[in-house]
């Protein structure tokens, strides 16, 4: 459960308690929805992203040297974002290349700008952090564990 008390019931992701930071653990069919579903956890511990709609669309490609780096890149890609681009927050995450050779992906996230008079707040996400990071690939909900800075 995030500060804003809500969690999808349709999400693939947990918070777990971590010192002084937060552990998102998501799963997901593929890597793919594991690495979408680890994004959102992050957006869900900001706001209650099912308060959130889908009226801007953004898009861009990352790259890492491997899978963590490559995590590491979309989260904090999604946060800079974030941070610089009117506050937008998302609420559907869609990878629509994985190149799992290259280390590259290519994503498009919808949501809206983040407003107080809407979106309860949440805790705010300083970083990303690689500290026990973790990609299972050889389980079959391709679970992924990573601590975001608050």
């Amino acid at each position: 459960m995030t500060d804003t008390g809500q969690i999808p019931k349709d999400a693939k992701f947990e918070y777990l308690d971590h010192t002084a930071d937060v552990q998102i653990h998501s799963w997901g069919d593929s890597l793919e929805e594991s690495f979408e579903q680890a994004v959102l956890g992050m957006f869900g511990y900001m706001t209650d992203i099912g308060s959130v709609d889908e009226v801007t669309r953004i898009e861009f490609e990352v790259e890492g040297h491997d899978l963590e780096s490559l995590l590491f890149a979309l989260m904090d890609e999604f946060l800079f974002r974030f941070s610089t681009d009117d506050f937008t927050v998302c609420n559907k995450i869609h990878i629509l290349n994985f190149d799992k050779e290259k280390f590259k992906i290519k994503v498009e996230g919808f949501g809206e700008q983040f407003d107080l008079k809407k979106h309860p707040q949440g805790t705010e996400v300083k970083a990303i952090t690689y500290s026990n990071m973790q990609i299972h690939t050889d389980r079959p909900s391709n679970d992924i564990y990573v601590i975001i800075d608050i």
